[in-house]
């Protein structure tokens, strides 16, 4: 993975001894994948033409199911052929590519009946004729879950579809959605363009738990005082991958564009949820709303927190009589780009969203619709240069920094073959505009600097 850099100069004139500064914008897409579910039953709510094919690389359309003899249902969720013709048009003519996605939660006894040798051959010419007949350039397993027992059936599979898938189209592209079995998907990652691990739903009101968020980067270090071990985070899950023998490279992370309403409960003090980590005596509820819900129904300013040992928002609500008290976590904006300064960090291949419709708001203004990819697209972008200044021989570096990246500055006087220096290393974004200072820098006559994430 190459870091994302952004590049300008500053001149000193040496008669006006007047500074002028040069911004050379990046025109090249950012290092990581993009890769965007798109939920058919939202489709109504969020056409193809409302999204935002800048912000993406890849949409995956979600998604039919496997029949256990083999066949697809190609009805599930609402899906049709007008959707299916509609998006790939608007998407292809955008530029980007779309996948389509078999399987999803309830799908197991399908795929586990289609994955037999008596059905395999037959359910791999249907998933074939699916893309081929609708123009897809690929398509995205979300096999779930995957048990023990599975894995044979699953190699198989994927030992069959991607030279038949490679025949019929030779560029197409095999993708899957996973949150179990590494080892496995390590021996076979040679056969998958993307494997993305659903890094989201690893929290709820189950026995020995505590109040926790719905996909935290960070464990923060905190245990569970049922058993001792770590509440689970993405960053404990991808080491996992990456130990099994997963490249970097082949991994993405979940971004989830909905969250938890946790509520009622009651803990020792008998008070209600409000707050991560907080264990009950009598257990509280935890139901999906979407982004768009949770900001219409429940959002308030006061009740808006944001967790930095996780890298997680959350709102705290405190009613009177804790069974109407609430603790709802979700991500915004700034954790959409912790997630993808993560990514970056840990050199993986991408991120991959879950799902633009939850994410988008069709009551507000136009502009306003897509907050949460907005703030992906921005976190993709390299980094934003916004001023440059001069202080007595120092030169004064301002630039839009993202949550949790690190950044190196660099100079040079020469673009052509010229040493690059470090100015700076390491530079621990937040969210916020930094500033870096270059002592001495106007002993030269011209200054190029770069600002490259990761370091």
């Amino acid at each position: 993975m190459h870091p994302v850099s952004a590049l300008f100069c500053r001149k000193r004139l040496a008669i006006l001894l007047a500074l002028a500064c040069c911004l050379f914008s990046s025109i090249a897409r950012a290092d990581l994948w993009s890769t965007a579910y798109y939920a058919v039953w939202l489709q109504g709510t969020m056409a193809p033409t409302n999204v935002d094919y800048t912000a993406v690389t890849h949409i995956i359309h979600f998604a039919i199911v496997p029949n256990s003899n083999g066949t697809l249902d190609t009805t599930a969720n609402g899906m049709t052929p007008k959707y299916s013709t509609n998006l790939v048009a608007v998407a292809h003519a955008a530029g980007k590519k779309v996948l389509y996605s078999i399987g999803g939660g309830g799908s197991l006894a399908g795929f586990q009946g289609a994955a037999t040798p008596a059905n395999r051959t037959n359910f791999v010419n249907n998933l074939i004729n699916f893309m081929t007949t609708y123009n897809y350039d690929g398509i995205d397993l979300d096999w779930e879950p995957i048990a023990n027992s599975d894995l044979n059936a699953f190699t198989n599979l994927v030992n069959a579809l991607r030279p038949a898938m490679t025949a019929a189209r030779p560029q197409s592209l095999l993708t899957a959605a996973m949150a179990s079995q590494p080892a496995m998907f390590a021996s076979l990652q040679s056969k998958f363009d993307q494997i993305n691990i659903m890094t989201y739903d690893i929290s709820g009101p189950w026995d020995g738990w505590v109040t926790w968020f719905n996909s935290p980067i960070y464990n923060g270090g905190y245990h569970f005082a049922s058993t001792g071990g770590l509440v689970p985070s993405i960053d404990a899950m991808v080491t996992s991958y990456i130990s099994a023998g997963l490249a970097p490279g082949k991994l993405g992370i979940g971004i989830p564009f909905y969250g938890y309403v946790w509520k009622g409960g009651q803990d020792s003090t008998n008070g209600g949820m409000t707050f991560p980590r907080q264990s009950w005596t009598n257990a509280p509820t935890a139901t999906q709303y979407t982004y768009d819900a949770i900001m219409t129904q429940f959002y308030q300013a006061p009740r808006y927190h944001y967790d930095t040992a996780a890298q997680c928002s959350y709102l705290s609500i405190d009613n009177a009589g804790h069974t109407n008290d609430m603790f709802i976590s979700y991500d915004d904006e700034h954790a959409c780009q912790a997630k993808v300064s993560y990514a970056r960090n840990r050199g993986l291949g991408g991120i991959m969203i879950f799902d633009l419709g939850e994410g988008y708001r069709p009551s507000q203004p136009a502009g306003q619709r897509d907050p949460l990819l907005q703030a992906v697209k921005q976190a993709l972008a390299p980094p934003r240069i916004t001023s440059i200044t001069r202080s007595n021989q120092d030169i004064q570096l301002s630039f839009a920094s993202m949550p949790i990246a690190n950044y190196r500055i660099l100079s040079t006087t020469n673009l052509n073959g010229g040493t690059w220096t470090t100015v700076s290393n390491n530079v621990s974004g937040n969210g916020g505009p930094m500033q870096i200072t270059h002592p001495s820098a106007l002993t030269q006559p011209r200054r190029f600097y770069r600002i490259q994430t990761p370091p």
